[in-house]
């Protein structure tokens, strides 16, 4: 594809639907072109029924689960994921050594790798990909594009607060990275897709770094939207917006090639659609299931498959709003929400409430943290005091996206009308503002003009960083606020180099970030895929770290 497209990110960070094609005996059922393996017994095309487009071809230029998904099966980075797990794992590094200063990190890479587009990966290409993101500059910088950098890596070489303290290739196998402060999360935080290596010939040859439009409006280079070139299992073939997306096996890679061939992720956007093309044979699965579904779907014979809950739902409050300002009027919206209730209407069965931005599961995790009990009184007077009463009322915009459904937000359109019932029983006017997917995290990651909003995180790996710091390490526009004392507390508790001095330093940031409430966390809900009996085995990950060759088929 030629020319820039308009941008749709689809976030979570880490989150993701899963989905395939519907393949049983009735091949006629299929309008792919997927065949069968070498033995012919297994139609070795698997199509993915997902949730929506990618954002980008370009991982670095992405934070969303569909991005993502696509990714993993192109790229891959020096870190990956142990199965099942949220634990890193080597990848094209076969080990790796860390200095004993934490500022240094020497990584034994894989030899005989090479890119899809016939070129050698080594310790060169490494530093190419490490340098190429610090030195983005311009929109290539904002969170729409270049998400995890700058959220993990903490700037640019032109910002003067990156972390990244420079690359050294000392041989085609071993290449060293370089922090200029510990970051005790640093291996983890590799196994991001992000991250992934990506040959320098084609991220050259097709002008990757070449985005323009604006940070609520970004628009994509001619690489991201048809060469994405990796190490990984499948190769890409083509990308339809707003229909499909075609991956197939590459003959030339490291690894295991498995049995799926050919991969095909159909965009389906709603959920209802989704269920019934499972059930007519035109998928093969699909993840997000609707609660509502799950029972019918059991008893009709799918293999269903639940993640173990690694995310978080949300109700974001914009301090750039005036009111929102007022710790007056965030404590009464968070007394306003009767959590329970939310997760027993409209969440999927298993989900668990949230007390602090993190599952119970992560490092820091404050089984003590200061809470806001549903409390329609207190919430009465606190707007009260803040000047808001029955004749004069706080009005506030609530931002919520349609058309889409993540793991953290199954169903967007239910949980905004749960809420806004539940805070119009306070008095507050809720002025409601709803767009697609794509324009949805722009408005709220781009720009400053939204108010309350429903957003939420899947983690990508096991650090509370990746929850925690991600969203409340500096400044931002989703939040708009300026907390140089949480800042520095966050700083200082991602460099600690062990889990013993973690623990007391992040269950103090959650206290402090439960005091401060800068939003409402929610819940933490059960992601589940549905299967065709055909898959026989599936590679299901907290983090969605799920690649295609370690699908097992039947006829």
């Amino acid at each position: 594809m030629q020319g820039s497209l308009r941008r749709r990110l689809l976030i979570g960070g880490s989150a993701l639907a899963i989905g395939a094609l519907a393949l049983s005996a009735c091949t006629s059922q299929r309008d792919d072109n997927g065949g069968g393996d070498a033995a012919g017994d297994v139609d070795s095309t698997f199509v993915f029924g997902a949730s929506g487009d990618p954002s980008s071809l370009d991982p670095a230029f992405a934070s969303d689960g569909e991005s993502f998904r696509i990714s993993r099966q192109i790229f891959e980075g020096l870190v990956g994921v142990e199965p099942g797990t949220a634990d890193p794992a080597p990848m094209l590094a076969e080990s790796w050594e860390q200095s004993e200063d934490g500022l240094s990190y020497t990584f034994q890479l894989k030899e005989g790798v090479t890119f899809h587009d016939g070129t050698e990966f080594n310790a060169d290409a490494v530093c190419f990909n490490f340098d190429r993101q610090n030195n983005f500059t311009g929109i290539a910088q904002s969170e729409s594009l270049s998400y995890y950098w700058g959220k993990i890596m903490r700037g640019y070489a032109d910002t003067g607060t990156s972390i990244y303290g420079g690359c050294d290739a000392a041989s085609p196998t071993e290449v060293t990275i370089t922090l200029t402060e510990p970051f005790a999360g640093f291996i983890p935080a590799l196994s991001l897709p992000a991250f992934a290596i990506q040959s320098p010939t084609a991220l050259e040859e097709y002008g990757a770094d070449d985005v323009g439009g604006t940070s609520e409006a970004p628009t994509l280079s001619e690489y991201a939207q048809g060469h994405p070139t990796g190490t990984g299992p499948f190769q890409f073939d083509s990308w339809e917006p707003g229909a499909e997306a075609t991956v197939s096996a590459y003959d030339g890679y490291w690894g295991e090639q498995g049995q799926v061939q050919q991969v095909i992720f159909r965009v389906i956007g709603d959920t209802t659609a989704r269920r019934q093309a499972l059930e007519s044979g035109s998928i093969d699965g699909y993840d997000l299931v609707a609660p509502a579904d799950l029972g019918a779907l059991e008893s009709a014979g799918y293999m269903l498959v639940n993640r173990d809950p690694f995310n978080i739902l949300y109700l974001g409050m914009n301090q750039a709003d005036p009111a929102l300002a007022d710790p007056r009027v965030r404590q009464a919206i968070a007394h306003a929400i009767d959590k329970e209730q939310l997760v027993t209407q409209v969440l999927p069965e298993g989900t668990t409430v949230a007390s602090q931005f993190m599952p119970e599961s992560v490092i820091g995790f404050n089984p003590d943290v200061t809470t806001y009990d549903f409390d329609p009184e207190a919430a009465t007077a606190l707007l009260a005091e803040a000047g808001f009463t029955e004749a004069a009322p706080l009005n506030l915009t609530f931002n919520y996206p349609v058309n889409i459904s993540r793991p953290y937000m199954p169903n967007p359109e239910q949980i905004f009308t749960n809420l806004q019932s539940q805070l119009q029983a306070v008095g507050i006017v809720v002025n409601p503002v709803s767009n697609e997917w794509g324009e949805y995290l722009d408005l709220i990651q781009g720009g400053s003009q939204h108010g309350i909003h429903l957003l939420g995180w899947t983690g990508d790996y096991n650090d509370p960083d990746n929850f925690v710091g991600t969203f409340f390490g500096g400044a931002s526009n989703e939040w708009g606020f300026d907390n140089a004392e949480l800042f520095s507390a966050l700083t200082s508790a991602r460099g600690l180099a062990t889990e013993d001095e973690q623990e007391p330093a992040y269950q103090d940031v959650n206290e402090q970030i439960a005091q401060f409430l800068p939003g409402v966390p929610l819940a933490n809900p059960v992601p589940t895929l549905a299967f065709a009996p055909r898959v026989k085995s599936y590679p299901a990950s907290p983090v969605q770290d799920e690649v295609y060759n370690e699908i097992e088929l039947t006829e």
